[in-house]
């Protein structure tokens, strides 16, 4: 039976117990882990010149051989320990990597922080002989522990969200785990190697055992700044979005300013294209579009000094026009699946088909204000429609193009005929024609229906929109 790994990576951080765990792993017959092999500043340990032939020089030119030296270490199975901090190039190859196991070693972060903290006072950062051990205290700085805990956090979410999307699983581990024996030995198991341990490596020992207001000198500053950091979030805007892509396919350049759209659907697209044509004196399929990454990646390298952006709608005005194109007309790009379903299993008051005589205002409200109810389900997690772009949150379609390229300016749909000329202007175009509003196509205006209720429905609809971008009432 074919071993489940070729090497293993320890995702960890400074003062996490990695060192310890790695004593541990290299008391295993068959386990090599070459300490930090991918820290910029040294190679696997501070004074080591190489790691299997390969020098800190050689690595840094490309870190592939040494990832491909430790892979074939002959019989043992080689890893190392890898911070968020260390060589990004090689960090993509080890993660989308399902032979290459991922062990994931986390602590408290006050822990590792006020441990780091010490460590850097005393400039001890091992320990062996508890009588050379020597003491220090924390000094808590608020800003940077912080930093220190965003940074911890994003990547403990950069790597659980690769591994989601690759999947692959990983095997976590806490600091206070690592003095449980059995757990090593079921690491060990679970990497593929046959021997156990009777005892755990008593050579490195804790540095710091006292309490925490023992080891920090202003506790009381350590106090109150954690407290202000609000642990359980309580107070967040709850996000059950699914997590979208940058949809490059959908990005709109001008035929020859070095402008580009990265649209949010439901918004005034149409306006915005038709500006796009006027810049350049040119019909609207000139324009360039259909773009892959590729392809969008070369046209920023043939237009220097480019500019993107998007524009925002307001949130119950960009719902009427998802309701309006893709929900209550059956033409051309409406959604006729989704609207069937609405109708069955949401009771939208919708007619059986495209708009007709009897279709009047107030049926145009009750219709509208039951979409906008079903939206705040929808967004919500509480629906099996899927959630749309035409109608996902402004804040996730931003969040997800940010995944390829962010847009240089994001504007408001009211504010386009200030800015968008000005950024026409920004890449040297002397003359930017103004963009001309494109009206909603439906049977009764927003502002015909408008009230209290049909606002308050939005707000809980968007209400990430509204407060990421600040909305606000429509009317």
């Amino acid at each position: 039976m074919a071993e489940p790994f070729d090497c293993f990576v320890v995702f960890a951080e400074m003062r996490t117990g990695s060192n310890f765990l790695e004593a541990n792993l290299n008391a295993f017959d068959g386990i090599a882990c070459h300490g930090e092999a991918f820290n910029p500043h040294f190679i696997g340990y501070p004074n080591s010149e190489d790691i299997l032939g390969i020098t800190q020089a050689e690595r840094d030119a490309d870190p592939e051989p040494l990832l491909a030296r430790i892979r074939d270490d002959s019989g043992r199975l080689g890893g190392f320990r890898f911070f968020h901090d260390h060589d990004a190039r090689i960090l993509p190859r080890i993660l989308e990597d399902p032979r290459c196991a991922k062990i994931i070693l986390t602590r408290n972060p006050v822990d590792s922080y006020i441990s780091w903290k010490i460590a850097q006072t005393t400039g001890q950062w091992k320990l062996t002989n508890v009588r050379k051990r020597k003491e220090g205290q924390a000094a808590f700085d608020p800003v940077e522990f912080e930093t220190h805990l965003a940074a911890l956090q994003d990547f403990q979410i950069l790597l659980m969200n690769t591994l989601q999307i690759s999947g692959q699983t990983a095997f976590y581990l806490a600091f206070e785990d690592l003095q449980d024996v059995a757990v090593m030995n079921g690491l060990a198991r679970w990497l593929g190697v046959a021997g156990q341990l009777s005892s755990l490596n008593t050579a490195l020992k804790r540095q710091n055992p006292e309490p925490v207001i023992e080891k920090v000198s202003n506790f009381g500053v350590m106090q109150e700044s954690l407290a202000r950091l609000a642990r359980f979030n309580l107070a967040r805007t709850p996000n059950f979005e699914p997590r979208r892509g940058p949809v490059v396919p959908s990005y709109v350049a001008a035929a020859r300013t070095a402008l580009l759209s990265m649209p949010i659907r439901s918004g005034p697209e149409a306006a915005v294209t038709a500006w796009l044509a006027d810049l350049d004196g040119v019909e609207y399929g000139v324009l360039l579009r259909d773009f892959s990454q590729r392809d969008l990646r070369q046209w920023k390298r043939e237009h220097e000094g480019h500019r993107s952006f998007s524009v925002l709608r307001h949130p119950l005005a960009r719902a009427h026009e998802a309701f309006c194109s893709r929900i209550l007309s059956t033409g051309p790009g409406s959604f006729l699946q989704v609207r069937k379903t609405l109708r069955r299993a949401h009771n939208l008051p919708l007619p059986d088909g495209e708009p007709g005589p009897d279709y009047d205002l107030a049926s145009h409200r009750a219709g509208f204000a039951a979409w906008l109810a079903f939206l705040r389900a929808n967004l919500s997690g509480q629906t099996a429609v899927r959630v749309d772009a035409h109608w996902a949150s402004q804040a996730q379609i931003l969040q997800g193009m940010a995944e390829f390229t962010l847009p240089d300016m994001i504007i408001r749909e009211e504010e386009m005929a200030d800015f968008l000329p000005t950024l026409a202007m920004q890449v040297g175009h002397t003359a930017p024609p103004d963009p001309i509003a494109v009206a909603t196509r439906a049977p009764f205006a927003l502002a015909q229906i408008y009230d209290d209720e049909i606002e308050c429905l939005a707000r809980d609809a968007y209400s990430r929109d509204y407060l990421m971008f600040g909305f606000a009432d429509w009317g």
